[in-house]
């Protein structure tokens, strides 16, 4: 009998290894060759699995087919690969073979796992028929390509972008012979071209100064697609028009250099569903992906939608800066398997000025390769523009700017005065912000909110709040709340964290800011006469006289704001960031965790383990104080039971989602105000306050 790559699908018919080994070949030598590499591609796809033709692997497979007790695995299949790679010469690249499966790890683990001599013998025993059984095996040669690698980190990233091909041909052909989902059909780039130049005319010219300015920042990004892919600052105050203005770019420039797809992160998930929901209007809700945390769930009942977003197979994908980066930086097949799409590709990063200082090396170095050896362009777009030139890793000269002496768009929309009064007490603020009628304040920490709340009630306000206290379906409908508010000239008292200073489409004429890192002030300054209706809106930079401060390079950088302040630098000027951020980069470590080592010595495990943009691990918790209890109450028993599709259930609870520390919750827990609910959700007990959202105290009844 033929072997077997897998048991039998629900239609009764046994996959072939020969088959499947083949299959996936061609598929990795495809997804290669959008980086050149289509020859490493298929021989890492004919080695992956050599070791399932194993006599006992074999038995496995035909008992598992045959029903019954769940037999006991076979030896190792990934050694028998791992050692022809090695004797083909491929090296630190038989990574990828040893971990198609668990993940790639270090040379020292394939070392000490290639020592174990019961799996060596089982490999050599399967790779005894192999050629027999792959007449095209014997062709093999040694990988000429790899003389051409010039540097360690550029070797570690091509393993990365390989291990990634060879992982999502597997899975692709794996889950075909089991349970074929087609792939889902896009309109093409072009297409969407023509869809959103339809929309854009649809605008009319320009009437207005500032609707004159967006005009020409649009034109000059169509002028600058014509320019060879490579690395790209986007520099456009706020309120240029930049989201759309940045499509335009992408699209042109994709479309002119045949690049494959346009990949949009954004620092926030608020931003993420509303970056989405712009594009769609533009190109079509078809056209659009949308990826992060709350939305991974969602599929179609055929399981489409879920195979694009899982490997990325679509035009227009838009996601959060924590799923790119991590997912790049992933060791975990099914984690890591999307990104070699991001091979000639438009990365349009968003708000790039959120990119994590202690993260700077590693981050910067990659998006460098991806520019250089894997046909990608990275757009780097903000109002807020960092000065990365000065972090060593990334001094490179061909950084263009899309838009040429953005200076000019800077100061003609200027449209607000700083103020500093220095320090401010809770009482004395919420009095100042009552005389206001519409004003919002941002304050560094969830406890500080509180306190200004605390005094806005006791002047008998009804003030709204925004933080990661409340749910996202209740974030939304405050945000919407806000906007009615300040439509119909009511008053409109907001107390809000960090997470309103980028994405939220507010325009308040005052704005209030506990003194924090510069970027910070000027994404808060953001919010303030956005449209330009006023003809100065006023920002307030206060010191907090009982106010709280987040540690690390955020308390690091808002010292270092105080002493550019000091210097009376012009906040509305394009370059006020420049002395912040060559004071930042001397004081915080931008490799703090020591990534770039441990890539350079190919240790992909620690590097994955090491590598968080959000460094403090969370919980999700879901309330029952917002919105449709009933259905968030049955939702919760389907899954302790165990009824139903539990990735569904978590999809429509994403909504009444509230993340909390880890830490916190376990104090929690032992006060009964959390209870787990499955292996990773938690259930709220306490109070959910309809403006602060969760809150410490008495149970719920039910």
């Amino acid at each position: 009998m033929e072997p077997l790559a897998h048991s039998a699908n629900t239609g009764g018919v046994p996959q072939t290894l020969a088959d499947h080994t083949r299959q996936v070949a061609a598929l990795a030598a495809e997804y290669a060759s959008a980086f050149g590499m289509r020859e490493a591609g298929h021989t890492l796809g004919l080695l992956h699995d050599l070791g399932k033709a194993h006599p006992a692997f074999q038995r496995y497979l035909k008992l598992a087919s045959e029903g019954g007790p769940r037999p006991p695995r076979g030896p190792d299949h990934k050694m028998a690969g791992t050692l022809r790679a090695g004797e083909l010469g491929y090296g630190p690249f038989a990574l990828a073979l040893q971990g198609h499966h668990g993940g790639l790890q270090s040379p020292a683990a394939i070392r000490a796992w290639l020592a174990d001599e019961g799996r060596a013998r089982a490999a050599r025993e399967a790779l005894a028929g192999s050629d027999a059984l792959l007449p095209e095996l014997a062709g093999l040669e040694r990988p000429a390509w790899a003389a051409g690698i010039r540097d360690r980190l550029q070797g570690e990233m091509l393993l990365r972008m390989l291990f990634s091909a060879l992982v999502d041909a597997d899975y692709t052909d794996t889950a075909a012979h089991f349970a074929s989902v087609a792939r889902l059909q896009f309109p093409d780039l072009a297409t969407l071209w023509e869809r959103f130049a339809a929309r854009h005319a649809c605008f009319g010219p320009p009437e207005t100064p500032v609707d004159r300015m967006r005009a020409e920042i649009y034109n000059h990004c169509l002028a600058a697609a014509e320019l060879p892919p490579g690395l790209f600052r986007l520099a456009v105050p706020t309120g240029g028009g930049k989201t759309l203005s940045g499509m335009a770019f992408a699209l042109r420039h994709a479309i002119r250099h045949g690049l494959e797809r346009i990949i949009v992160a954004v620092p926030y998930i608020s931003i993420t569903e509303q970056t989405a929901d712009e594009y769609r209007k533009a190109l079509g809700a078809e056209a659009v992906i949308e990826l992060h945390s709350q939305a991974e769930a969602a599929q179609d009942e055929e399981g489409t939608l879920r195979l694009a977003a899982e490997t990325w197979d679509a035009p227009i994908i838009v996601t959060t800066t924590v799923q790119l980066l991590e997912s790049l930086f992933a060791n975990r097949p099914q984690r890591a398997r999307k990104i070699h799409r991001l091979a000639r590709s438009v990365i349009l990063l968003d708000e790039v000025q959120a990119l994590p200082v202690p993260l700077l090396d590693p981050i910067l170095d990659a998006l460098k390769w991806l520019a250089s050896d894997f046909g990608a362009s990275v757009v780097f777009s903000t109002a807020t523009q960092p000065a990365f030139d000065l972090i060593p890793t990334f001094q490179d000269p061909a950084l263009r700017d899309i838009v040429p002496e953005p200076a000019h768009y800077y100061t003609a929309l200027a449209r607000v005065r700083y103020e500093q009064p220095g320090t401010v007490g809770w009482e004395a603020l919420a009095a100042e912000m009552v005389e206001c009628r519409q004003a919002m304040a941002v304050l560094n920490t969830k406890a500080d909110a509180m306190a200004l709340l605390d005094a806005l009630e006791a002047r008998g306000q009804a003030p709204l709040h925004l933080s990661t206290q409340l749910c996202g379906k209740h974030r939304h409908a405050v945000i919407e709340e806000i906007k009615r508010r300040l439509k119909a000239c009511e008053p409109c008292l907001l107390v809000a964290t960090q997470v309103v200073e980028a994405g939220v489409d507010i325009d308040f004429p005052a704005v209030y800011r506990a003194m924090a890192p510069l970027d910070s002030l000027i994404q808060a300054a953001g919010r303030c006469n956005r449209e330009g209706r006023l003809a100065e809106g006023r920002v307030v930079i206060f010191e907090t006289e009982e106010g709280h401060m987040p540690p690390g390079y955020y308390r690091t950088g808002t010292g270092e704001t105080r002493s550019v302040l000091a210097t009376g630098v012009d906040l509305n000027a394009p370059d006020a960031g420049r002395p912040y951020y060559q004071r930042l980069y001397r004081d915080v470590n931008t490799d703090a965790e020591g990534i770039q080592a441990r890539r350079r010595a190919l240790e992909y495990g620690e590097v994955a383990e090491r590598f968080r943009l959000i460094p403090c691990a969370t919980v999700p918790v879901a309330v029952t104080g917002y919105g449709d209890r009933d259905e968030v109450l049955a939702l919760l028993e389907r899954l302790e039971r165990g009824e139903g599709s539990p990735r569904e259930h978590l999809r429509r609870l994403q909504p009444y989602l509230v993340n909390i520390y880890r830490g916190q919750a376990a104090a929690l827990e032992q006060q009964g105000l959390l209870h787990a609910v499955t292996d990773g959700l938690y259930r709220w007990y306490g109070l959910y306050d309809s403006i602060r959202g969760v809150t410490p105290g008495t149970p719920d009844a039910a």
